[in-house]
């Protein structure tokens, strides 16, 4: 988790964090425009859940094949 929020914070410091983050939200905004508040926080709460456990299993290949060796035993699907 320390290596991707250093990497996020390097990417930060290299790029022009205002522009986005305005952009950001400004999506946000329209997403509560059209959807509410609710249903706009249910997305943005996947979205995220989504992208850290995208990120944690797909980061080291080994972490996902024993993840998938959990759910599916090996030899009988694979």
């Amino acid at each position: 988790m320390e290596r991707f929020l250093s990497k996020l914070l390097e990417k930060f410091s290299s790029t022009k964090a205002g522009g986005i983050f305005a952009f950001a939200f400004f999506i946000v905004g329209i997403l509560i425009c059209i959807f509410g508040l609710l249903k706009t926080l249910f997305i943005i709460l996947f979205t995220a859940v989504g992208f850290f456990v995208g990120s944690f299993l797909f980061s080291d290949e080994s972490r996902f094949k024993k993840m998938l060796d959990r759910i599916l035993p090996p030899g009988r699907v694979r």
